[in-house]
């Protein structure tokens, strides 16, 4: 039977921890973890950016997280923490599931940009 936006989301929600703002915030002082936006471009020029994050557009995602693609980042590595956020949650929560499906190890859904920036994460603006 075709799966449903919902089932996939509920799939990736059973798989991919997922931080509260607060949590997120600490983790990311702590340092050490790629904080990664898969929002599209137009919305970082809208509301702009968390400080030191790594933007990759969830279109492109697969490609940039792939070793033996020519468009790999190789800010990703198997075994260091991700941190993905988007504008909610939801696309983060796909995206981790699909990190985690190619062999990424420690993938977290830091859920919305709002709700972190105001959790005191600190944002760049556009």
């Amino acid at each position: 039977m075709p799966k449903t936006s919902k089932d996939l989301l509920a799939e990736a929600n059973a798989t991919v921890p997922k931080l509260a703002p607060a949590e997120a915030a600490a983790r990311i002082g702590q340092g050490g973890v790629l904080v990664l936006d898969i929002r599209d471009s137009a919305e970082l020029q809208a509301t702009g950016r968390i400080a030191g994050s790594l933007h990759v557009p969830r279109g492109s995602l697969e490609f940039k997280a792939d070793p033996d693609n020519p468009l790999y980042d190789p800010a990703f590595q198997k075994d260091r923490p991700i941190l993905v956020h988007c504008a909610a949650g939801g696309r983060a929560a796909l995206a981790g599931k699909t990190l985690q499906e190619m062999g990424y190890t420690n993938v977290v859904n830091i859920g919305g940009f709002k709700d972190l920036a105001e959790a005191g994460v600190p944002v760049e603006k556009p």
